[in-house]
């Protein structure tokens, strides 16, 4: 949850990389692809441990994944949930997402496994699990799924709805700072005249041989303190999210 000017700050959190830990209930795929859909095709066959570790290479990498007909996803301006539960079949595109790393925890019972993977922007775990169901031919979908880290916040790092209720909403003490989703892009700091120019939409040329040409997004502070979002172009730093702190 990001408050204030840490809202700015949203749209590096949601393109960094995610961790999720998920159950695949084997035997059955379902219009969802989770556990709340309707059953749509059945198995009686079930994977070994060795047929599953078998399988996790074909989705590491750059893999295409179909999203599930139940997302969020628009097509012809609708969302494809609205369609899905309104009884049409939308048409769901492949697309490119990236699997750093897939991993088989445990298998409690012939009929689950549980796995956790690491991955970027866009990946469905539904649709991870439904696929691997396919390419065991035994279907699946997905059983259990919890997020576990997202970029530099990792599980520990939650608080639990009750506990929220507890502080009365008031988690003062939970509360990071601005730029913590922004770990992972490069910071610079600059000086009080540049942060002046910066603050009325002006750039400001970075000189010096090491200056850089080009960066999509860079945090930059001045003092102790975290100015804003800018981006790098053809050798000047612009403003682009800047922080009312």
């Amino acid at each position: 949850i990001a408050l204030g000017e840490a809202t700015k700050t949203v749209q590096w959190a949601m393109e960094g990389r995610k961790v999720y830990r998920f159950t695949a209930a084997w035997g059955d795929e379902r219009n969802t692809d989770d556990l709340e859909g309707d059953i749509t095709a059945t198995s009686v066959l079930r994977p070994s441990r060795g047929d599953i570790e078998g399988v996790l290479k074909n989705f590491t990498g750059d893999i295409q994944q179909t999203p599930p007909a139940f997302s969020a996803i628009k097509i012809g301006g609708e969302r494809a949930y609205d369609l899905a539960r309104a009884g049409e079949a939308p048409e769901m595109q492949p697309r490119s997402v990236t699997i750093e790393k897939l991993t088989l925890t445990d298998i409690p019972d012939t009929d689950h496994a549980i796995f956790e993977v690491i991955c970027g922007k866009g990946t469905y775990i539904r649709s991870m699990a439904r696929d691997m169901g396919r390419a065991l031919s035994c279907l699946a979908h997905v059983s259990a799924l919890r997020r576990i880290q997202v970029g530099p916040l990792k599980e520990a790092d939650m608080i639990s709805l009750d506990m929220l209720t507890e502080m009365d909403h008031k988690p003062s003490g939970f509360l990071r700072q601005v730029e913590t989703m922004l770990d992972g892009i490069p910071a610079l700091a600059v000086t009080e005249q540049q942060a002046q120019r910066l603050r009325q939409g002006q750039p400001v040329l970075l000189r010096g041989a090491n200056a850089p040409i080009e960066q999509g997004a860079v945090l930059v502070t001045w003092g102790q303190k975290p100015l804003g979002i800018c981006s790098i172009e053809q050798g000047s730093l612009r403003p682009k999210r800047l922080f009312n702190l």
